[in-house]
C-alpha cells in the first residue's frame, strides 16, 4: 500500500447515508475536516461526483456509492466493500428524507409504502448492517436524522410521521440494546425547515419569498453537521440520545 493509502488506513471512517446536495453534503464535509475519511451513499450515485470532489480540494478522502437505502442487497453489498476495501467504520449516519405532504384522502397505498421505506425501514437496514459489524468490535456509533414529525403528526403528513416516528422509536430501541455494548446511538430532530432548494420552493409555492426571511429563519445544513459533529465527540458517560434542534424564532 501507497503512502496515501497508510494515510487513509489511519483514518476513521464514516459512512453518510442519502448524502444528498445539502444536508448529507455537510455532513460528510465536516467529518473530512475533522480527519475522517468519508463514504458517501445515494440512490443516484452518479450525482455525488461533485461533493467528492468538494472534499478532496479541500484536502479530504472521500469515496461515492450508488446506494438504495431501502433495498437489503443493496445496503449490504456496500457495508461489505466499504469494510473489504476502506476499512472498519466508526460512525454510520442515516440521513435519507422522505418528506411529502398529501391530504389524507389524496395519499394512494403506494406513497405511503414508499415514504415508510425510505424514512423507516431504511434505517432499520443500515441500522441493523451497522451493528453486525460494529458490536463485534466493541464500538461504534449510529445516527438517524429525524424531524419534526419524528414527535408529532401535521396535516398532510401521515405517510411522512408515520415514518418517522418509526424511525425514533426503532433508534430508541437500538440505543438500549446496543448502548451497553459500547455504540452510541442517537436520534437528532430538526424542528425546523433547513435552507434547501426543496424547503425554498415549498416556502415560494405558499407566497412567501425565502429571501425576505429575517436570517437564520431557516436552518443553515452546516448546523445540522455540526450537531452530528457535537454528538459524535460526546464521552460515553454523557451520551445523548435524542438532541432537537431549531432557528432562535422557531416557535414551538
Amino acid at each position: 500500500m501507497g503512502e496515501d493509502g497508510d494515510t487513509e488506513a489511519k483514518q476513521p471512517i464514516a459512512l453518510i447515508v442519502g448524502a444528498g446536495d445539502y444536508i448529507g453534503a455537510a455532513i460528510a464535509k465536516r467529518f473530512a475536516r475533522g480527519g475522517f475519511t468519508v463514504c458517501v451513499g445515494r440512490r443516484n450515485g452518479d450525482k455525488l461526483a461533485p461533493l467528492i470532489a468538494d472534499i478532496e480540494a479541500d484536502g479530504g478522502t472521500a469515496h461515492g456509492y450508488g446506494m438504495d437505502a431501502r433495498d437489503e442487497e443493496s445496503v449490504t453489498d456496500v457495508f461489505a466493500r466499504i469494510e473489504a476495501d476502506v476499512g472498519p467504520i466508526e460512525i454510520v449516519i442515516f440521513n435519507v428524507g422522505g418528506n411529502v405532504k398529501f391530504p389524507l384522502r389524496d395519499t394512494t397505498a403506494r406513497v405511503f409504502r414508499k415514504v415508510w421505506e425510505m424514512a423507516c425501514f431504511a434505517g432499520f437496514l443500515c441500522g441493523r448492517e451497522a451493528a453486525n459489524y460494529m458490536v463485534p468490535r466493541g464500538r461504534g456509533s449510529i445516527f438517524f436524522t429525524g424531524a419534526t414529525a419524528s414527535l408529532r403528526g401535521g396535516a398532510g403528513f401521515s405517510a411522512f410521521a408515520a415514518g418517522k416516528s418509526g424511525l425514533r422509536a426503532l433508534a430508541q430501541s437500538m440505543a438500549r440494546e446496543l448502548g451497553p455494548q459500547n455504540i452510541h446511538v442517537a436520534h437528532l430532530v430538526i424542528d425546523a425547515g433547513v435552507d434547501t432548494a426543496f424547503v425554498r420552493d415549498r416556502w415560494s409555492k405558499q407566497g412567501v419569498d425565502p429571501d425576505t426571511m429575517a436570517p437564520d429563519s431557516l436552518m443553515n445544513p452546516t448546523s445540522v453537521a455540526e450537531a452530528y459533529w457535537a454528538l459524535y465527540n460526546q464521552p460515553r458517560d454523557g451520551w445523548t440520545f435524542e438532541m432537537d434542534i431549531r432557528p432562535y424564532g422557531e416557535t414551538w
